[in-house]
């Protein structure tokens, strides 16, 4: 952009940390670490290997002073995002693959780090799953720091960003968002980056607006250009007009408002209008964010997504240590439910630990994973069901099964189940003995012939992500096709439906514990459908409560009715949008 360009232009990207700020561009410009090529004669490569160790050793305590510093100012939550990092400085696959390429090419070992440590960032860039993906992020930070402790280059300095100052660049690594001035930073806005990125992480708990997914914007302005960030709707404005910044304050102010508003009603019941309870629930990936789930009123946990305990592990954790990590979801969640869905692992989710690494595979979401990588690895799996049947002694734990395709699955799996339960009986551990054992739908042949899990399966609940892309046969993660990814298609309203009136029918409960269930444009139509538990992201609770205590049930079955009898998918979400509308009026 020309420094002498004062047009007002928008930018449009992802919305990944709430709020609203204007203020002058701080353009990180993140250079590339000069990577040093020679050869290393046979005599000298012990002395290149302890170089190596040498520097593993300084980025290790580099990582941990920015862990603790973190962990003073934001708390331990945050400060276990660098965990990641320094485990990769402990991957023994990483550091000898790096020394073995430096043997192999007589390479200086510089060279070799950064040879393997990008062959690893590739991989794990082209992985369909946003969190893999992200850390990818994690091991480039990683590797700058390694390769700048060994060469003596300095990483991205901030000196230069003043007080009121908005970060743009084309990512930014969790180190570096750990290492600015926070004082001094207003928002976050990069090229690259999603809602799971650990920078985004680090500045939603600082309340720091960021918008991320821009493609190129950091090539397209310049340092101490004005922008305003909107990080609820994932807008950018650079060079906005008095009337834009006039209308953006007001907005600013509203947003605040509302968001107070919800907050306030968080420990309210989620009850319609005429009396209908729904119960809303959380997700998480690990034990330290059940506390946030209570904070903002979950009725439950929902969704303990456990291969998270795995895949940030050097090795396979035990019975033990899942146990513990289970039980501290359950007491702080007090009596309240907590459904743990047992290993979804294979696939784009792969283990580092141990001799468990699993093949990675051309089409992985058809792949060898979940229930089926479980049954395959019997003394992994009875491990995991033991360490849940003995955190439901200490609370309301219930379990279910991810990707179970039919039946045969589902008994095989109760199988273990039970033999797991005799064993513990036979030393003497206590269990709950009515612990609930049920199912995702998730797999289209789940979904259709769904009839046939009732006698085995306490309860269903539906994984909308995985169950819409199969049915429509859409990646929502590739940008080329994202935009078909359509949960209002008549197909799936109708697989919905059949799901929902089959346990109905079966006398068992129902949820949806998909990215869907926290939309609450969406939530009218599942609650009229007959869903009677949603499970979602914590920071999503307020806003769904609020459209459940301001709708009735009888409006939400015509919903339902409307959407089932419609053939277009648009349509049906243009009714679903005028009906949230109405009953945010009061609210804005």
């Amino acid at each position: 952009m020309d420094s002498s360009t004062t047009e007002e232009k928008t930018y449009q990207g992802i919305g990944a940390s709430p709020g609203i700020v204007h203020g002058k561009i701080f353009l990180l410009n993140q250079k590339e670490l000069y990577v040093p090529e020679y050869n290393v004669p046979d005599e000298l490569m012990e002395a290149e290997i302890k170089r190596f160790e040498d520097a593993l050793i300084v980025t290790r305590q580099q990582i941990q002073k920015i862990q603790e510093e973190i962990r003073q100012a934001l708390g331990e939550d945050e400060a276990r995002i660098f965990d990641a990092h320094l485990l990769l400085l402990e991957d023994k696959a990483l550091i000898d693959e790096s020394i073995r390429e430096m043997r192999d090419t007589d390479e200086n070992i510089e060279k070799a780090v950064w040879t393997v440590g990008h062959r690893y960032i590739d991989e794990l860039s082209r992985i369909d799953d946003d969190y893999l993906r992200e850390r990818a992020i994690d091991l480039r930070d990683v590797l700058r720091r390694i390769l700048s402790n060994l060469t003596g280059q300095k990483l991205n300095q901030f000196g230069g960003m003043s007080e009121g100052h908005v970060l743009v660049s084309k990512d930014i690594t969790p180190s570096e968002s750990a290492s600015v001035d926070k004082t001094k930073l207003l928002g976050i806005v990069t090229d690259a980056g999603s809602k799971t990125s650990h920078a985004v992480i680090v500045a939603r708990s600082m309340n720091i607006p960021a918008v991320v997914g821009l493609g190129d914007i950091s090539d397209k302005v310049n340092h101490n250009d004005i922008v305003l960030v909107d990080g609820y709707d994932g807008c950018v404005i650079v060079n906005p007009s008095e009337n834009t910044l006039f209308k953006y304050g007001k907005l600013k102010s509203e947003r605040r408002s509302i968001e107070e508003r919800m907050i306030a009603l968080s420990q309210e019941g989620s009850q319609t209008i005429d009396g209908h309870d729904v119960l809303l629930m959380a997700n998480i990936e690990s034990p330290d964010e059940t506390q946030k789930a209570v904070e903002m009123g979950a009725g439950g946990i929902g969704l303990f997504r456990t291969e998270y305990l795995f895949m940030n592990s050097q090795k396979m954790p035990s019975e033990e240590e899942q146990f513990e990590a289970y039980r501290k979801v359950v007491e702080v969640m007090d009596g309240r439910p907590v459904v743990i869905r047992t290993l979804d692992l294979g696939g784009d989710k792969l283990l580092t630990a141990g001799d468990a690494q699993l093949n990675k595979e051309s089409n992985p979401f058809l792949g060898y994973r979940a229930v089926r990588y479980c049954l395959d690895h019997e003394h992994l799996f009875k491990a995991q069901l033991r360490a849940i049947l003995r955190a439901s002694a200490f609370g309301d734990v219930r379990m279910m099964y991810p990707m179970i395709s039919g039946v045969t699955e589902m008994r095989m799996s109760n199988h273990l189940l039970e033999d797991s339960k005799e064993e513990l009986r036979n030393e003497g551990v206590a269990f709950d003995e009515k612990l609930s054992a049920g199912t995702m739908i998730e797999i289209p042949s789940a979904a259709i012939a769904c009839d046939t899990l009732l006698g085995e399966a306490a309860f269903f609940s539906i994984g909308t992500n995985d169950l819409i892309q199969y049915l429509i046969a859409v990646d929502r993660l590739n940008d080329r096709v994202a935009h078909l990814y359509e949960p209002t298609h008549p197909a799936v309203i109708r697989t919905l439906s059949t799901i929902i009136e089959t346990a109905k029918k079966g006398k068992i409960p129902v949820s949806i514990c998909g990215e869907v269930a926290g939309d609450p444009v969406m939530v009218p139509l599942f609650v009229g459908m007959g869903v009677q538990v949603l499970s979602m992201s914590s920071s999503l609770l307020p806003n769904v409560r609020y459209v459940v205590q301001n709708m009735k049930m009888k409006d939400a079955r015509k919903l339902a009715k409307m959407a089932l009898a419609e053939p277009d998918g648009t349509r049906v979400l243009e009714n679903l949008l005028e009906f949230y509308t109405e009953r945010m009026a009061d609210l804005y």
